[in-house]
This record gives structure tokens, C-alpha cells and sequence, in this order.
């Protein structure tokens, strides 16, 4: 057997997940479109600029959502 055959130096390919678009951020929290429009214009909601698109890291989103419900912010508009 050639040295650094046994396998160990693979490299293992990671799956990647996709990013998201408004709607799926949308969706994912329960809010409007024009809701994430505004929050990921207003520097509040992490995205990535994709040419003249948003798109946003899942994981970034989770993380977001998780800080903003520890932190007991909601996410939704409050009734008047």
C-alpha cells in the first residue's frame, strides 16, 4: 500500500444548502415579503447581495431568529 492511501487524506465532500430567497425567509418566519424586504434593507435581518437579489444563509437566519426569541423581540407586527 503507497503511503497516505489509507483513505485518511480524502477529502469528504460537505453538503452544501442552498440559500435562501425572501420568500423562504419569509416563510420560515411567518412574516410578509415586503416585511423581510425592509428588515434586510435596514441592515436588521443578515443577507447577501446577489447582482440586484437578496439571498440569505439559512443558518445565518436560524441564528438570527434564535437571538431575536431569547431575547424575547418578536418578529411579527403587533396588533394596534
Amino acid at each position: 500500500m503507497k503511503a497516505g492511501s489509507s483513505g485518511r487524506d480524502m477529502a469528504v465532500p460537505v453538503p452544501i444548502e442552498r440559500l435562501w430567497t425572501v420568500k423562504d425567509v419569509a416563510t420560515y418566519l411567518g412574516v410578509s415579503k415586503s416585511w423581510v424586504y425592509q428588515h434586510a434593507e435596514a441592515g436588521d435581518l443578515p443577507c447577501l447581495r446577489v447582482g440586484a437579489l437578496l439571498r440569505f444563509d439559512p443558518d445565518a437566519i436560524r441564528t438570527w431568529a434564535r437571538h431575536r426569541a431569547t431575547a424575547g423581540t418578536s418578529t411579527t407586527k403587533r396588533g394596534s
